[in-house]
């Protein structure tokens, strides 16, 4: 009756949490919500709101040209794509930017463009003239009998025969290739080597990836422009909502690995424990329960599950299973002693329920006291794994009796001393052992103690979201590239100003700061020298002339083979004057490869041929009527004005109350702590309110390790208070104090030799230590006082032994996420095994020990 009942309840509270229960990746709520930095973060946000919950693609290619041609290619699948998508963009390519993106170049830069144009324009003139591969061709050899190679290719000679031939090299081998025209006649690329998406999707809510149609619907559309004829386009797909979907998706195929590690070494250890395969069912049954009414309780309380507190899932296969191994092995003791099963449970029942109880409630405690905390994170931890104690507890002694009860009582128990004996024999020898060297156990542990009070003082912090992140993701790999760019890098600051006048002031002193590399708001959007740029904009257009304003498309050459051979016998005659090594290189590998090409015309039929006419062709020449047309739309700007910006321009920098928002661009790597403190706290002395992803990380961290210093104190003080009413001995209480203490400094010495930081995710061992150690603490205390001879065996209690094999099914429970992708909870997983390790030892050597020591009579 009690077992339906509870069916009944664990059912109805599995629906209950899938109806219920989410898991939010998003990390900016984490910390301190009410902190200044958050009212800051979140009125940015409120004034500029376009870009969030975005999606940001990054297309690359070998060529400027082709990037930009595939960026828009992309930009119309997806905008026309109504059903996966609300909107995207690509920034700063508009109308405007392609008619007045010269002026955006430095005056230095626009007179070097200038100056290669000048020098290309009879180059443009010859292919504009004669638009396929014979013209292109007979340039070359004009430039080979020619006494100044300058007047016929735009740049040095032996320069542009290697790109040309490098790019032969790859067509002519199977490979796809481009030359880009923009790198040749630009010396500053006219655009990005990247071209950028900016993508709002719609989200299902109702997968546990809600963007995950809408990213497939992406990677659909780039395979759909894809040219197999020109090289491959790679598109990352990272941003806010690419970061959070790769979270998602790691998190749950790495959780649920780690879940299945857990529950099959658990398994293996419940076997051992109890060589019995009942109880071990028995045991994983209500488990199972209990995992059940944790979830419920999850769903009901907080509704959703941060990156930190689902990790109380995973804790709750070790934590929840002790409650149920320490019942299960006095029930196995009591066994012998009773004829009839009921008693034996009713015994069990009575004898562990007073002692888990007690063990609950201080567990709870150092749980409990991370839930006042600014840690939003783990203050949901600490309500959910402190009230999934108790949950779990009462599962195991109302459900697990009941259990127990109706199945089959286990058909043979190891009773007889031979059965055992080889067991004994070596728990005996290990129990003698810090009994018997205390002293000695005594001076070890003080000395590493030291030794670990040292190291601590080389701890590392890591408080950056991304570095918590799977580092293989397509989103993590992606971000961490643009970090790399100081014009793309995310991590940047923000201010805003109330007014025009007071947002130039500011952007003024700002940009004053040694740390500050630049700074960008609505005004830099007002060109600069605008009278002398369009002054060499239209020196630049009368020199081109009619050249740039029709420039014509690539025409298919029907025969190049007597352009090729006239070229090949220009260089036979040039190459032997050459002395130059890289000169007479360059003219030999170029000959190959249009010898290379003869054969390939020679040994063709049509249509093939034609068409390899045309793939060398467009090879050469395919990127070159793009940048003319682009130049000749360019030559037609005209002065800008403020009022003269599109209004998709004004909305990033003015926001429709009036606030002007100013980017700040640091000077150095923001990656390394001090240059971080140094880049927040000028910025602040200047504009107090700033805010952004640095200011994120930097305030978080402050916030986490205030929140931990002062939950570890009221830990530790409620603890030792509680332990000192119940045992009401202040020697008890050190006691069970002091491994507790060593265990956490030992664990902070590892993370300096294992070379891991503490970070958002493995800070939340320390409340997870806290409440294991103190639970075997007292276990221990309270056998060491009747067990304090060497010839007693103070491991072979069920009490002993339930807390050795507890510590094992807890550290298995943990080692599991070691192996996630995900850097966080991999990290958490090693710290909390690391953790459960020095438990072990402070609990079942030092403790003894120093119990030897100091409660000797």
């Amino acid at each position: 009756m009690v077992l339906s009942i509870i069916l009944l309840f664990g059912v109805l509270g599995l629906q209950y949490t899938a109806d219920n229960l989410s898991i939010n990746t998003d990390t900016a709520e984490l910390v301190a919500p009410d902190a200044p930095f958050q009212k800051n973060r979140r009125n940015f946000e409120k004034a500029f709101s376009q870009d969030l919950h975005t999606l940001l693609l990054v297309v690359e290619s070998n060529t400027p040209e082709l990037t930009q041609s595939a960026t828009k290619r992309l930009l119309r699948l997806i905008t026309a794509d109504k059903e996966h998508f609300n909107s995207a963009y690509i920034p700063n390519d508009n109308e405007f930017f392609r008619q007045n993106g010269l002026l955006y170049l430095d005056t230095d830069e626009l007179q070097a463009l200038s100056n290669n144009l000048s020098l290309a324009q009879p180059f443009i003139g010859r292919i504009s003239q004669e638009p396929n591969l014979t013209g292109f061709l007979s340039i070359f050899e004009d430039a080979l009998t020619s006494t100044d190679k300058t007047q016929v290719v735009p740049i040095d000679l032996t320069s542009l025969i290697d790109k040309v031939t490098s790019a032969l090299h790859k067509t002519l081998n199977g490979e796809n290739a481009l030359l880009s025209w923009e790198s040749l006649i630009s010396e500053k690329k006219t655009h990005s080597g990247n071209g950028f998406i900016i993508v709002s999707p719609k989200f299902n809510f109702s997968q546990i990836r809600p963007a995950e149609t809408a990213i497939e619907s992406i990677r659909k559309a780039v395979a759909q422009i894809q040219d197999p004829n020109l090289p491959a386009v790679k598109v990352w797909v990272t941003g806010e909502v690419g970061l959070e979907d790769d979270e998602l998706s790691g998190m749950s195929t790495g959780t649920f690995t780690a879940s299945i590690f857990s529950i099959v070494l658990v398994l293996f250890i419940l076997l051992v424990a109890y060589r019995s395969v009942l109880l071990t069912i028995a045991t994983l049954a209500t488990l199972a329960l209990g995992m059940l009414f944790c979830g419920a309780f999850a769903a009901f309380s907080v509704k959703q599950l941060n990156l930190i507190s689902v990790a109380f899932a995973v804790s709750n296969i070790g934590l929840g299973v002790e409650y149920a191994i320490h019942f299960c092995l006095r029930y196995r003791d009591n066994l012998s002693h009773h004829v009839h099963k009921v008693l034996a449970l009713r015994s069990t029942l009575t004898g562990t329920a007073p002692s888990l109880l007690l063990c609950a409630g201080t567990t709870s405690i150092g749980l409990y006291a991370f839930i006042p905390t600014d840690y939003k994170g783990v203050s949901e931890l600490g309500l959910l794994a402190g009230t999934s104690l108790f949950i779990c507890l009462l599962i195991t002694l109302v459900a697990l009796p009941a259990l127990l009860r109706v199945m089959p009582a286990p058909s043979k128990f190891p009773a007889a001393k031979e059965s055992r004996s080889g067991f004994v024999s070596l728990s005996e020898k290990l129990a003698s052992y810090p009994l018997h060297y205390a002293k000695p156990i005594a001076i070890a542990t003080f000395m590493l103690a030291v030794i670990s009070v040292a190291l601590t003082f080389n701890v590392k912090t890591d408080f950056n979201p991304i570095n918590l992140r799977d580092p293989n993701t397509e989103s993590v790999l992606a971000f961490k590239n643009l970090m790399k760019d100081k014009e793309t890098t995310p991590l940047t600051l923000t201010v805003l100003a109330k007014d025009e006048n007071s947002a130039k002031a500011l952007e003024q002193k700002l940009s004053a700061l040694a740390s500050v590399d630049k700074t960008v708001s609505l005004f830099d959007f007002q060109p600069t020298e605008q009278d002398d740029k369009l002054a060499l904009i239209e020196e630049m257009s009368l020199m081109l002339g009619g050249q740039m304003q029709s420039f014509p498309a690539l025409k298919v050459d029907p025969d190049p083979v007597p352009g090729i051979n006239r070229l090949i016998k220009a260089i036979d005659t040039l190459l032997p004057q050459k002395t130059d090594v890289h000169e007479r290189t360059a003219l030999t590998n170029f000959r190959k490869e249009l010898e290379d090409i003869l054969i390939e015309l020679d040994t063709r039929q049509q249509p093939s041929r034609s068409l390899f006419i045309e793939k060398v062709q467009t090879t050469l020449l395919g990127t070159l009527p793009i940048l003319m047309n682009e130049l000749s739309t360019g030559f037609n700007a005209s002065k800008v004005t403020l009022a003269d910006l599109p209004a998709d321009i004004k909305d990033k920098w003015l926001s429709k109350d009036g606030m002007y928002r100013i980017q700040i661009f640091p000077k150095k790597d923001l990656n390394d702590l001090t240059s971080l403190e140094e880049f927040i706290t000028a910025v602040q002395s200047i504009a107090p309110e700033t805010t952004d992803l640095p200011i994120m990380y930097w305030e978080s961290m402050k916030e986490v390790i205030d929140a931990f210093q002062q939950a570890i104190v009221i830990a530790l003080v409620t603890i030792a208070l509680l332990l000192f009413v119940i045992r009401r001995s202040v020697i008890d209480t050190v006691l069970v104090m002091t491994p507790l203490i060593l265990a956490g400094l030992f664990t902070m010495a590892s993370t300096v030799i294992t070379n891991t930081p503490i970070n958002f995710a493995n800070i939340i061992a320390l409340p997870l230590l806290l409440g294991l150690g103190v639970d075997n603490g007292i276990h221990m205390v309270e056998k060491l006082h009747h067990s304090l001879s060497e010839e007693q065996n103070i491991y072979q209690s069920s009490t002993a032994r339930a807390m050795f094999y507890g510590a094992l099914t807890t550290a298995s429970s943990f080692a599991g996420l070691a192996f996630s992708p995900h850097e966080g909870i991999a990290s958490m997983g090693l710290i909390i095994t690391i953790g459960i390790f020095w438990i072990m030892i402070c609990t079942f050597i030092v403790l003894p020990a120093l119990s030897k020591l100091v409660l000797k009579v």
